[in-house]
């Protein structure tokens, strides 16, 4: 156990550095600069002083060693647009609104999605499993501006239930405001219900007729029995693989939604640093959100044992 945790963290932190390096050659490789706006008027002295507060008059290998040396320390500079900004203020400001509204999308699309899967798989060939398929293929494929959209329009613009844009913030930020995230959240949402009822339908479909199953049902184990102890526990460790993806998504948050809804999360400003090639933002928040990233791979991979008993962690079936 000791040895793979140690693997396992070489691996993340090496996966990390080689992350950051690509990212920074690959903005190094954009044409320009995001000083370029705003020195074009200046003097040329104003102007060099500008370039060397900000470091962008050295070599690009200097800039790369200072660069990743101030990653390890967890420094990731100022923003060159906006003077003053770090990324560790953004992440402060800006995280606990996008993670609100992921958590919520994540909470309630995945347990919604479950629910259908169920459905669907012990009602095959039923209405009730043609109506979760069809739901489903109309969720994941409809993109998320659309819906969007359309629920602004409808509940927000025509029958004025809810507020058009706007999110909660203060002693609200966390658990009041609900009328302001209703829509983004059942935008976002959308996706994961349809993801996870087609996943865990299937899965399920492939477990019913695995020989445990009938083994239990020739013991005399009620249906109820049978779904929870076997069925279930055997089609979540799909369902596993695919979490990572969400909660990745539910911490980074949602370009599109934030946009729609004017919410001021750290997807949102994440696309206006893109624009302004906000290079320590860009580095700052890739790195950051990364990190986030892999962490939860190695969570994943420790709950496929909670989940499968005959996984285990050094490789050896048992």
């Amino acid at each position: 156990m000791g040895k793979y945790l140690i693997r396992r963290l070489a691996e993340m932190i090496l996966t990390l550095f080689l992350i950051a390096t690509a990212t920074f050659f690959l903005l190094e490789a954009v044409p320009g600069d995001p000083l370029t706006q705003r020195a074009e008027k200046l003097a040329p002295a104003v102007k060099d002083n500008l370039y060397k507060r900000y470091g962008l008059d050295k070599p690009m290998m200097e800039r790369y060693v200072i660069t990743m040396k101030g990653i390890a320390t967890g420094n990731f500079g100022e923003s060159f647009v906006y003077a003053g900004q770090t990324v560790q203020g953004l992440i402060h400001d800006r995280l606990p609104v996008s993670a609100r509204l992921g958590i919520q999308q994540v909470l309630l699309g995945i347990t919604v999605g479950l629910l259908l899967g169920i459905l669907a798989a012990m009602k095959r060939g039923t209405l009730a499993d043609y109506l979760v398929i069809v739901l489903s293929v109309l969720m994941i494929s409809v993109p998320h501006l659309i819906f969007g959209l359309l629920l602004q329009k409808i509940f927000a613009g025509d029958l004025k239930w809810f507020p058009t844009i706007g999110w909660p913030a203060g002693k609200d930020l966390w658990f009041g405001g609900w009328e302001y995230t209703v829509l983004p959240t059942l935008t976002g949402c959308f996706s994961y219900i349809a993801a996870y009822a087609r996943l865990l339908k299937t899965s399920m479909l492939d477990v019913i007729g695995q020989d445990y199953v009938l083994t239990a049902e020739s013991k005399g184990l009620s249906k109820g029995a049978i779904i929870r102890k076997h069925i279930l526990r055997n089609s979540f460790i799909p369902v596993i693989t695919q979490l990572p993806m969400s909660i990745a998504m539910c911490i980074t948050g949602s370009f599109f939604i934030e946009s729609i809804f004017s919410i001021p999360g750290i997807g949102q400003y994440y696309v206006t640093a893109v624009n302004n090639q906000d290079l320590s933002i860009l580095m700052g928040e890739t790195v950051i959100l990364a990190g986030m990233y892999i962490v939860v791979l190695f969570i994943t991979d420790l709950l496929y044992v909670a989940v499968d008993p005959r996984i285990s962690l050094t490789g050896k079936n048992s």
